[in-house]
């Protein structure tokens, strides 16, 4: 963080603000008293100039030249750190207002509610300590539903959101009679054998759609060495729809828990870039990549690359905490505006780091855009 103290006089204030670089920064102008102005630009010196500068016709636009006492600014080589430094210190000085500030909203997930006697899904933007598996983040509350909705149809478990209470008498729904649904209402089937389909339902969130796809092809390639090749197609025809199913999903959605990847973002420091982690849906300390020359030989990507993931240690964040960092992710990796790339993995034990040193090689050293 840097800082501009503003006195009596305003003659120096203008020679500091043409100083500035104009760069990507988040800024605080603090008056006398009260709390202070904060907000983000990807040109740091244009906009003090046109919040600061005097002028010689009176407008419309805001001006705080005669207010500010101190200028405070915080430069940063993307406009995804940008955001996360906006985030935390919208936090720590509107400790009860941040979120409207920088006008973050948590992205939608579908929630197997795995607490309750008999699961159903719903779709959530809060993830809570309460017993459940989280499938996202989705781009958006439709996105999210057009998901549930295809894979639901591949499954039998139910999609009635009341409180159960099972009886011969309960009139059922659609579903039920379409064969949709094992109806566990009318008491077709108890509480156990209920529970073995969702556990189908959890293990296709959390595999990716693997365990199905895996099921169907074996039993698809049985039948068809049986020779019952109507059978077989039948078979294959569950695993298209399947995978049409699956071409859903939106790019960063999977179970929360198995979230793994990294952003990788341009860095102030020359040849170089930023680095964020998430580990098991949890945001990790960030972490400076330089190009390493030791005895005067660059070292191997790969090799520098191998010591940076093996230096992240898992970090322990509050509920709230890992919300928020997660639909800072969503918002930059689902707008229009992203800048940098991300890399997703299974686990931090199956790092692509082929893909990594590219992916970091593109960010680094940007192709020119043609003119």
């Amino acid at each position: 963080m840097e800082a501009i103290e503003i006195g009596d006089s305003l003659a120096p204030l203008d020679a500091a603000l043409e100083a500035l670089p104009n760069t990507p920064a988040v800024f605080a102008l603090w008056p006398r008293e009260g709390d202070p102005y904060l907000s983000k630009t990807a040109l740091l010196r244009r906009r003090l100039l046109r919040l600061l500068k005097e002028r010689e016709k009176p407008s419309r636009l805001l001006n705080l030249r005669h207010t500010v006492r101190r200028i405070e600014y915080w430069l940063t080589g993307s406009a995804f750190e940008s955001s996360l430094v906006l985030y935390e210190q919208a936090r720590r000085h509107f400790p009860q207002t941040y979120l409207d500030l920088i006008k973050l909203r948590m992205p939608p997930y579908v929630k197997i509610v795995l607490g309750n006697e008999f699961p159903r899904s719903h779709i959530t933007t809060h993830l809570t300590q309460t017993g459940g598996l989280y499938f996202g983040p989705f781009r958006s509350r439709a996105s999210a539903e057009r998901f549930e909705s295809q894979f639901l149809d591949l499954f039998q478990m139910r999609r009635c959101q009341e409180d159960l209470k099972p009886s011969p008498e309960h009139p059922g729904c659609i579903y039920g009679e379409m064969g949709m649904c094992l109806r566990p209402c009318q008491q077709v089937v108890g509480a156990a054998e209920y529970g073995h389909e969702v556990v189908r339902v959890a293990d296709f969130l959390r595999t990716g759609g693997r365990s199905l796809l895996d099921a169907i092809a074996h039993s698809r390639d049985r039948l068809s060495e049986e020779m019952q090749f109507e059978e077989a197609a039948r078979q294959h025809k569950r695993y298209e729809k399947v995978l049409e199913a699956l071409k859903l999903r939106d790019d960063l959605a999977c179970d929360v828990d198995h979230l793994n990847g990294v952003a990788i973002t341009r860095s102030l420091a020359p040849d170089a870039v930023e680095m964020w982690f998430v580990r098991d849906g949890a945001w990790q300390r960030p972490q400076r990549f330089g190009f390493e020359v030791r005895e005067g030989k660059p070292i191997s990507l790969d090799r520098q690359l191998r010591e940076t993931f093996a230096a992240v240690e898992p970090r322990k964040l509050t509920h709230r905490e890992r919300r928020e960092y997660l639909a800072l992710l969503a918002r930059w990796y689902y707008s229009t505006w992203r800048d940098g790339e991300w890399l997703s993995f299974e686990s931090y034990a199956s790092i692509p780091y082929r893909k990594l040193v590219h992916a970091v090689s593109r960010v680094a050293h940007p192709e020119p855009r043609p003119v």
